[in-house]
């Protein structure tokens, strides 16, 4: 693998772990929103709010922060993991995380030739560019930009909304997902929390429901 010794090659690698064709399984997941959607608390014109609490209150806000803390230097890795699980607030969450960590580091060591222990979503992504010469901010915007995409990606599959009008609203988060990637990088483990209930709610009643698209 090419080492990513300037700015340039380091985005090509940033947006290649973040693709969709980086196979780690993101598009099986939903975060509970399916559950939301088949109960009509979110609808086409609910969807940009629920996406907005996501950023600034919920799963969104916390794994960045799980990001940002795993990017810096002497960052202890296996102690964020510890803290990634201890935030999950729900089965599916759980292995949602710890299931595309797993993958994202199997990758990663096929990629490299070097060992990576599974570890949740935003600390082996955060693992593997830590060593980037990109700033903090760029790198949590991206994958807040990939999350956010992967969420309305959902949505269009299962509400009656176009994949145009899907684009349009993740262009419209972005100097939402900006800002809150900039607050991210300055943030420390007393800025991780969630007031996201709903959302977390929705995870939680997704686990019971008998036919469903996502896994979360």
């Amino acid at each position: 693998m090419t080492t990513a010794n300037t700015p340039e090659i380091a985005r090509l690698q940033l947006a290649q772990y973040l693709s969709p064709a980086f196979p780690v399984g993101g598009f099986a997941w939903s975060q509970g929103l399916e559950w939301a959607m088949d109960q009509g608390a979110v609808t086409r014109s609910s969807l940009p709010a629920w996406l907005s609490d996501w950023l600034d209150h919920g799963q969104g806000w916390g794994d960045a922060v799980l990001l940002s803390l795993a990017l810096r230097a002497r960052a202890d890795h296996a102690a964020l993991d510890d803290l990634a699980r201890a935030a999950c607030m729900s089965s599916q969450r759980l292995t949602e995380t710890l299931e595309q960590g797993a993958a994202f580091a199997a990758n990663m060591a096929a990629l490299t030739g070097r060992p990576h222990k599974p570890v949740a979503l935003p600390i082996a992504l955060g693992r593997a560019c830590a060593a980037l010469p990109l700033p903090a901010p760029e790198v949590i915007a991206a994958f807040l930009q990939a999350q956010a995409a992967n969420l309305i990606s959902a949505a269009v599959r299962f509400l009656p909304l176009g994949p145009v009008e899907g684009q349009g609203m993740l262009a419209r988060m972005q100097p939402r997902i900006l800002s809150r990637a900039n607050r991210a990088a300055i943030a420390c483990e007393a800025d991780l929390a969630s007031a996201a209930w709903g959302a977390d709610i929705a995870a939680m009643h997704h686990e019971t429901m008998t036919s469903r698209i996502f896994r979360s």
